[in-house]
């Protein structure tokens, strides 16, 4: 059996192998085998915190000044206050 390789991201992965494993009663690993995608990927659970008001002040700088660069955009955000980096 050959296999066609998609783009997908792993949110995708993880609804059709949780798709799968629902409707079809698969075990996750043979839904994971049948979709070519590796086991980690269903149990992995982001540990960023949620920077929701960090991006919009992101995109919003990002608009007003359209010249400016991540470097340029990274340190206006560090004068405003914000931490961005685990390096603070």
């Amino acid at each position: 059996m050959r296999t066609i390789p998609l783009m997908v991201t792993p949110a995708g992965k993880r609804k059709a192998v949780a798709h799968l494993v629902e409707a079809h009663g698969m075990s996750e690993r043979r839904a994971c085998k049948a979709i070519g995608c590796c086991r980690m990927t269903m149990r992995y659970r982001t540990t960023r915190a949620a920077e929701a008001g960090l991006r919009q002040r992101m995109r919003a700088i990002a608009q007003e000044r359209r010249r400016f660069g991540y470097r340029r955009l990274h340190v206006l955000l560090k004068r405003e206050g914000y931490v961005i980096n685990h390096m603070a």
